[in-house]
């Protein structure tokens, strides 16, 4: 933990190195005294003793006791990179401070300085560490036509350090995480977590542990192939552009870097184990730049040694500082100056040599040398290749030999060869330039570019950079097919298709048209454009991301496709949406976790079109369920997309699940999902809760408003239709779908008064607590003024099941299909004898309950009574005398007098409620299924780094 702190030791040498190398981790150890407590990142006990304690390694910090030395298994940061076969670009958050969290590249704390984590996976990095951050972040689309999903096996993600508390290895059943180191290994996917010595003996092949009944596995999912960062198919809001230095902020007019600080950051981390070698005349700083681009970018990173150290050294220190494992024999340092770059001589002393004056910081180029420049070798990958012809593949990359006149078109021909499908038409594939720098940088090779030069200039250009290139041979077919989904959403609503056509045809161009129209959902202002072209599709996308119609921004997604014929036969997978404006900031580090935790192309962020590019990607799967998480509006919200979307799908009514998030949360309540989530609950254990729960069937209401003329209309109608003439009056009805109750009086004016003050402020109301202190304030407000609805009962008729009901004196009714009211409160009451039957929300029964003013509303939210229990029925026929203020599922406003009839909706929906009997569990140790009958076997190396 200490490595930064601790006074180095002699190194041993060349000898050690060569060990390092032979045990394939890529470590540089040397060993050293630690001064303070110090822990071992191998089996994360301490380092005792008082000299020579362990080893540290001088790249990235990994430290080890004398006795676990030959057993270190965890990769250097300097290797990292290369053991990845599918890099994957991680989502990185904004940069911000995370407690008890360990940097992934150099191992270090996070707390006292910048970091950024992945939105996907567990990794973590300093700003300063992010040129090194290995992309190895979660594949999570790997569908391709020629697999069947009796075949498909998926592995492990392994990803080192950032357990959870309290994880315990399950191979040796012995704790394996660590507050003071990064240590373990945890599983991405299924979240098992072992030591790093036992992982290995784990059985390669993940299930997908206790959510593997709703995850939606990998296999059966694909995104389209477009020049589009992932993270913005993902539609993920808090995208963070890494900062660049730039000139100014490194280099002042002598040439000397301004910020102190910034320097020291720079440097290698041995360099940074000494407090004060910035001002020892012993030491040297010297910049170092790894190419010729890195020079013209003033991009560079320093290394302090002594001097009078030799060449050779300065070249050892170079290449530790920008992670090269490679041997120092295939590179050699220049001097960079003003006159031109020098070559300097390996054992001279480096002052002796350099030509920057005294007091000047001197500058160096790390160069590669060419042994032989006309000719070499380069790595190709098979990329999906391996997936289509996996059982003739056997290694995970072939070093093919070029030269400076070969071609893509001939390393293609070679590469199939050697990969032994030489049955196979090169014509059917491309090379794939992959840059793997700050992400997954990808460029298709034109036939006749020449690989070997394209390596050669990157080695000029920036050896960093050079070390990152590879190459794929890609089958030029994409997976996902020639269909790409482009949701559009902000439109106008309500037009035609025409209409729709001309709005965006008026904005990308006619050159730029789509292949089709999936679906119009006019209601909401949304379509679905279906391109076959990536290249025009990825114009339309960048066009339409930035436009605006009708002073609104267009909301542009692009959405994956789900291939439901390779969803497993026991699967059910859950669609999750979450309202992150919801419940303060719960609903960010909801929809963080969820998407770690499943698959994060089956979580989706409301406030990115809302449920429907959900609905659209799930609607050729059999069977889902929906999780949502938000307050009762957003459940109803997500229902009523339903309805409109739900009769084109295969699944109509997929049961629904609730994470209480909003103020009141009276459905989730009735559905044993809480009164709101506090966030002290563990999200995994929400999940394993959507598991067990039961379904269970909601009755739906349909409320129609008449204004009051419309009594006189259906007159006109009735004549006209006796006497076969056209009927021109214009029907002024709305109608609305109830899921919990209906207002009419002092409640819903109550909720009419917060609803305008919310939406005055709406910053203010983030709170459920203050949420509920600004009810009770407005309702102290109306024990003083009972003018609004006094006497109500003299304002309305109720008929219910065609029987006029004789009203007692009230100034507010509600009308309820669930028994949870105002936060809770149930204004029917407990059972007892009378002439009601008892209620449920599956029974096709409403129940009509009177309050006699604010007063009343108060005693009812305290328990210490009920509510007027006025009558019960399937059709209600309400007339109102007058203007009075009404609600619809917290949804207020002022009606005019007229009628309003309520009666039981078509519409049906599937709940899911918590199961009763719920065992509430600790989160000590995560949960893995094996493969039956399986006992516990090694992986085999192409199987150790990361999921195919």
């Amino acid at each position: 933990m200490m490595a930064e702190e601790a006074e180095r030791g002699d190194s041993p040498g060349g000898s050690q190195h060569d060990l390092d190398v032979q045990l394939g981790h890529g470590h540089f150890f040397t060993k050293k005294t630690f001064h303070k407590p110090t822990y071992c990142h191998h089996c994360t006990d301490m380092l005792w003793g008082l000299i020579g304690q362990g080893y540290v390694c001088e790249v990235c910090n990994f430290v080890v006791h004398d006795r676990c030395l030959r057993t270190v298994v965890s990769a250097c940061s300097s290797i990292a990179a290369n053991l990845v076969k599918n890099p994957v670009a991680h989502c990185w958050s904004e940069p911000g401070h995370f407690k008890r969290k360990f940097c992934n590249v150099c191992r270090k704390r996070l707390e006292d300085s910048l970091a950024i984590r992945c939105e996907i996976c567990e990794y973590y990095a300093h700003l300063d560490c992010q040129d090194f951050v290995v992309s190895d972040c979660k594949e999570c689309a790997t569908y391709l036509p020629q697999r069947d999903k009796g075949t498909v096996v998926h592995f492990h993600h392994w990803r080192e350090g950032n357990l959870p508390p309290n994880s315990k290895c399950v191979a040796c059943k012995k704790t394996c995480w660590s507050s003071e180191c990064l240590a373990g290994m945890r599983c991405e996917w299924c979240g098992v977590t072992a030591h790093a010595l036992c992982y290995r003996s784990l059985p390669a092949e993940c299930k997908f542990g206790s959510l593997r009944d709703i995850m939606l596995p990998p296999s059966c999912l694909t995104i389209p192939r477009m020049d589009v960062p992932v993270e913005t198919i993902l539609g993920l809001s808090r995208i963070t552009t890494l900062p660049v230095r730039t000139v100014s902020e490194e280099w002042s007019s002598s040439g000397d870097s301004k910020n102190e600080e910034e320097e020291r950051e720079r440097r290698s981390p041995r360099e940074k184990d000494s407090k004060d070698k910035d001002k020892d005349t012993d030491t040297e700083i010297i910049r170092v730049f790894d190419g010729n681009a890195s020079l013209k970018r003033r991009l560079y990173r320093t290394i302090s040694v002594p001097r009078n150290a030799s060449a050779q050294a300065i070249l050892e220190a170079a290449l530790k500082t920008f992670h090269i494992s490679d041997d120092p024999k295939n590179y050699y340092v220049s001097e960079a100056s003003e006159t031109g770059e020098r070559e300097l001589e390996e054992n001279s002393p480096i002052r002796s040599q350099l030509k920057t004056p005294d007091g000047k910081r001197p500058s160096i180029f790390l160069r590669y040398k060419d042994k032989n420049p006309d000719k070499g070798h380069i790595r190709v990958y098979p990329g999906g290749l391996r997936y289509s012809i996996c059982h003739r593949v056997t290694a995970g990359y072939k070093n093919i030999s070029v030269n400076k006149e070969m071609t893509a078109e001939e390393v293609i021909t070679t590469a199939l060869r050697r990969f032994g499908v030489e049955d196979a038409d090169p014509d059917n594939y491309s090379l794939i330039e992959v840059l793997l720098d700050r992400g997954v940088n990808e460029r298709v090779l034109m036939r006749d570019e020449r690989p070997w030069q394209i390596i050669q200039q990157s080695r000029k250009d920036s050896l960093r950079q050079n070390r990152m290139t590879r190459f794929y041979l890609q089958q030029k077919e994409d997976p996902h097919g020639p269909a790409i989904s482009m949701f559009v959403g902000n439109l106008p609503t309500g037009l035609s298709q025409r209409q729709y056509e001309k709005i965006l045809l008026d904005i990308i161009g006619k050159e730029l048209k789509w292949q089709s129209f999936d679906v119009i959902y006019y209601e909401y202002g949304s379509l679905v454009l279906v391109y076959t072209s990536p290249e025009k599709a990825t114009q339309v996308f960048n066009i339409l991301k930035d436009a605006v119609f009708d002073d609104k921004q267009l909301l542009v997604m692009l959405l994956p496709n789900i291939q439901a014929h390779m969803i497993p036969d026991n699967v059910n997978p859950l669609l999750v949406f979450v309202n992150v404006k919801s419940g303060g900031c719960q609903g960010l580090e909801l929809i963080t976790s969820f998407r770690k935790l499943l698959n994060p192309h089956q979580v989706f962020n409301l406030e990115n079109g809302g449920p429907l590019p959900g609905l659209y990607v799930c609607r050729n799967i059999s069977y889902y369920k929906i999780l949502v998480c938000g307050g009762d509006g957003t459940v109803g919200w997500v229902l009523s997309c339903l309805d409109n979307v739900g009769q084109d799908a295969v699944c109509q009514s997929p049961p629904m699940a609730v994470v209480p998030l909003g103020t009141g949360n009276d459905l989730a309540r009735v559905l044993r999902w809480g009164p709101g989530y506090t966030g002290g609950e563990d999200p995994l254990n929400l999940l394993r809760d959507v598991i067990d729960a039961e379904e269970i069937k909601l009755d739906r209401w349909t409320v129609i408003f008449h204004p009051r003329e419309k009594e006189q209309a259906e007159t006109r109608v009735a004549i006209a239709n006796d006497t076969n003439t056209a009927n021109t009056s214009e029907d002024t009805s709305s109608i609305f779908v109830m899921n919990n109750y209906f207002g009419i009086g002092i409640d819903a004016d109550l909720c009419l008064d917060f609803h305008m003050a919310r939406e005055e402020k709406p910053d203010k109301f983030n709170s459920r607590l203050h949420n509920k202190g600004v009810y009770l304030k407005m309702g102290l407000r109306k024990m003083v003024n009972r003018k609004s609805c006094k006497d109500l009962h003299r304002h309305i008729k109720l008929e219910v099941d065609g029987k006029l009901i004789d009203l007692p004196q009230v100034e507010g009714i509600i009308i309820l299909n669930i028994l949870s009211w105002a936060s809770g409160s149930n204004p029917w009451g407990p059972e007892k004898e009378d002439i009601f039957a008892k209620p449920t929300h599956y029974d096709g029964m409403l129940e009509v309950v009177g309050v006699t003013g604010v007063v009343h509303m108060g005693q009812i939210h305290s328990g210490l009574r009920t509510g007027m229990r006025i009558a019960q029925g399937g059709h209600l026929r309400i007339t109102l005398l007058t203007d009075i203020p009404v609600q619809v599922d917290g949804e207020p406003w002022i009606q005019p007098a007229g009628q309003v009839v309520v009666l039981r909706s078509a519409l049906k929906a599937t709940m899911l409620k918590k199961s009763k009997n719920k065992i509430k569990r600790r989160n000590t140790e995560p949960s893995i299924f094996f493969p039956e009958n399986e006992p516990l076997k090694p992986q085999s190396p192409s199987e150790e780094s990361g999921p195919l």
